[in-house]
């Protein structure tokens, strides 16, 4: 799957070129990924601007989007997604960046001795259930089911857990094995571990335990494992799971698989 050498965005990717069953793969061109893009220069990217993506899918929560909203590239309309469930404290999801950063001694005590690990998995299958992340993967496939939607790009803050659900739903449904999903899902890492090395290494310097930065901050397979299981549990398929609990109508779902899969 192509990274894209962008120096305004982090964690660009395209899954065009994943491996599908029946000798196919994902369309190259349509189906992008990536962090946050409230730096985005379209000058200073040109190969970002030659993608001609026309639609942005923003998952983040309302205060992610007003401290940092996002640049759209020329001619791009904006849908937001927010996964995470309205009013939700930070117990019932992975505290934000700065809070987990900002004091050692507080991410010890809410953090520290596996609790990150736990809470990234709760996560993971909240996800799948939450009434506020059904609404917006829903939102995310009926947009790539518009025929003029264009090339799609959908993207967190890090671009790797609501992201990372997102593209593993996506090629599920288009006919990716498991394997090949797990990969792509862990590919991500060196990009997110770079774009915030600084915010890494300060937390550390200042005596905060790498294992739980390396917890929040890391991709790790059983977080999407967890969302797997969540998945299988009530809905049996992703299939089952798009149609009941997205709500994707099924003639939506083959529009998506005539237009993604190459």
């Amino acid at each position: 799957m192509p990274q894209f050498d962008a120096s305004t965005i982090s964690n660009l990717r395209d899954l065009g070129g994943v491996a599908l069953r029946g000798n196919s793969a994902v369309r190259p061109g349509l189906l992008l990924r990536s962090g946050a893009l409230d730096r985005l220069d379209p000058a200073a990217d040109p190969a970002v601007a030659a993608l001609g993506i026309r639609t942005v899918v923003d998952l983040r929560t309302e205060h992610e989007r007003r401290e940092r909203p996002d640049r759209l590239p020329p001619g791009a309309r904006l849908i937001v997604a927010d996964v995470l469930p309205d009013g939700v404290s930070g117990e019932a999801v992975p505290p934000t960046l700065a809070s987990v950063l900002g004091s050692p001694v507080a991410a010890e005590e809410h953090l520290g001795g596996g609790k990150a690990e736990k809470l990234m998995c709760e996560s993971y299958r909240a996800f799948v259930t939450s009434e506020a992340a059904c609404r917006a993967y829903g939102l995310l496939l009926t947009t790539l089911a518009e025929p003029d939607c264009g090339p799609v790009l959908f993207h967190c803050t890090a671009g790797k857990d609501r992201t990372g659900w997102a593209a593993a739903v996506l090629l599920l449904l288009l006919g990716a094995e498991e394997e090949t999903v797990e990969r792509e899902y862990l590919a991500v890492a060196p990009a997110v571990r770079l774009a915030f090395a600084p915010l890494l290494d300060r937390f550390t310097a200042a005596g905060g335990d790498p294992a739980i930065a390396d917890a929040v901050f890391g991709v790790r397979p059983a977080y999407l494992a967890a969302a797997l299981e969540e998945m299988r549990h009530h809905y049996g398929s992703v299939e089952g799971y798009v149609r009941l609990g997205l709500g994707v109508r099924g003639e939506a779902v083959d529009r998506i698989r005539a237009r993604c899969v190459a």
